[in-house]
């Protein structure tokens, strides 16, 4: 099992646009095409109060990128993103990061 943690920074007042988004309409999507969350989280203290954290639990690298690619290609995810920035972008930049567990850590 690998983690996949993605940050999703937006431009100023539009996270409420990326959590109804992704409530309304990417985690039924994410379900049809088998991607699995493990959680996600907003800043309730600290630096910015523009970002979305959300890890993503994969077998392997194999299936990361055979899903990501499946949901990218979906017709209707593609039309959501359409739709859901219609007067404007939401995101400025993603990251992400395959995250390596260390020898102590509870999930693995």
């Amino acid at each position: 099992m690998i983690h996949e943690l993605r940050i999703y920074h937006c431009l100023p007042g539009r996270l409420p646009k990326l959590l109804e988004r992704f409530e309304q309409h990417t985690l039924r999507i994410w379900d049809r095409h088998g991607i699995r969350q493990a959680g996600f989280w907003t800043v309730a203290i600290g630096d910015s109060n523009h970002k979305l954290y959300y890890l993503l639990a994969w077998q392997d690298l194999a299936e990361r990128t055979a899903r990501w690619d499946a949901f990218r290609a979906d017709p209707e995810w593609k039309a959501v993103v359409t739709e859901s920035e219609r007067d404007r972008p939401i995101l400025t930049h993603v990251e992400n990061m395959i995250l390596q567990p260390t020898a102590f850590s509870s999930v693995r």
